[in-house]
């Protein structure tokens, strides 16, 4: 791409970008030692000047999430680039007053090496148990020693099932840089060079940076067996064995559930106290079925109301009971039993009682 400018000379700025994506590199260097192409080519080279962009990106804010939570990451940019060094690739000598001044305005240019141009990131995680549900996010230009005004925004989902513990997200940022610098010119006057061509070859490059989040160690809770038999019409009481299956204590806990039909309670509460991780508690409820509830099994939500070891209130996710009611003939059964049993017995004994009163008469 050729551009022209006139400022009382002609000043043309040739810009070549090489798509070159590099391996990646850390955020602590950034070097390139890329063979200039054949088009590119002024015949005159007077520096070759090392160094790069070097765009280091910090999380801003906290980095502690609870399982469950959607949020946005706000991510800083800095570019720490320097010129590491650089080479004369002049062999002229003596130097002319023409050249001094193209070697020096050649210099001027070839200081903008570290500016990265045009700054995407895309953020990435590796794990499943986070989710990141934004794309690339632009964050302009930096040059060496300036941040972002406004920070890169991401937003990350965290699983309700994602263990305790650290996460690492990827931050990859691609830009494009400086490559080098070839300065030509005609004549050198009072007002300048005349006729300066400035050849600008740009390269792409990337740096990954590594960026940690972590899900917060919480109780969580898992009903392990649920007793009791219900019936339609009846009240009936179930016992519920839950079991604290997450990383933290908890104190002071109260199991609510809700009741839907066919259910209804003026007992929905039980307190369960307090539970280590690993640790069971009993909660009893007393219910009643509905006359025309249908035999089957049912869920009824719970939750559990807590505190933490730091004093802190918190509702658990919802627990779910699987209880069953059982059919009206089922509730007879032992009753059933029972008088049957009973008449056996009577039966028997009015048998006895005959034979035993008919020898008596044989005997008078």
């Amino acid at each position: 791409m050729l551009r022209k400018v006139d400022f009382k000379m002609v000043f043309s700025v040739s810009i070549v970008f090489s798509m070159l994506f590099v391996s990646p590199v850390s955020a602590a260097a950034f070097n390139m030692d890329l063979e200039l192409p054949d088009f590119f080519n002024f015949d005159e080279n007077y520096y070759t000047v090392y160094g790069g962009p070097d765009v280091s990106a910090t999380l801003v804010g906290g980095n502690e999430y609870s399982r469950g939570d959607e949020v946005t990451l706000n991510i800083n940019l800095m570019n720490k680039g320097v010129i590491t060094g650089f080479k004369s690739e002049s062999n002229t000598d003596p130097v002319t007053t023409l050249e001094q001044k193209i070697q020096k305005t050649e210099m001027g240019y070839e200081a903008q090496k570290t500016t990265a141009i045009g700054i995407v990131g895309i953020l990435t995680s590796d794990n499943p148990y986070v989710r990141v549900k934004s794309g690339p996010q632009e964050a302009g230009t930096l040059a060496s020693g300036e941040q972002t005004s406004d920070p890169l925004k991401f937003n990350i989902e965290v699983s309700k099932n994602a263990p305790a513990g650290e996460y690492t997200l990827n931050l990859t940022m691609y830009y494009g840089y400086q490559e080098n610098v070839q300065i030509n010119g005609d004549n050198e006057t009072d007002l300048g060079i005349t006729n300066m061509e400035v050849g600008l070859w740009y390269g792409v490059g990337h740096q990954v940076q590594n960026l940690k989040i972590i899900v917060k160690e919480e109780a969580r809770f898992e009903v392990v067996n649920v007793t009791g038999e219900l019936f339609p019409g009846k009240d009936g009481l179930i016992s519920v064995i839950y079991k604290n299956v997450g990383e933290a204590a908890v104190k002071d806990a109260t199991v609510r559930i809700s009741a839907a039909d066919p259910f209804s309670t003026t007992d929905d509460q039980s307190f369960i106290g307090s539970l280590e991780p690993g640790e069971t508690a009993e909660a009893v409820f007393k219910l009643k079925v509905d006359a025309n509830g249908i035999a089957k099994t049912y869920a009824i939500n719970s939750e559990i109301k807590y505190e933490d070891m730091d004093g802190h209130s918190k509702i658990s996710e919802t627990v779910k009971i699987q209880t069953e009611v059982l059919p009206v003939s089922s509730s007879g059964t032992g009753t059933y039993a029972i008088i049957a049993v009973v008449l056996i017995v009577a039966v028997v004994a009015v048998i006895g009682a005959k034979k035993y009163l008919g020898s008596k008469e044989g005997d008078n």
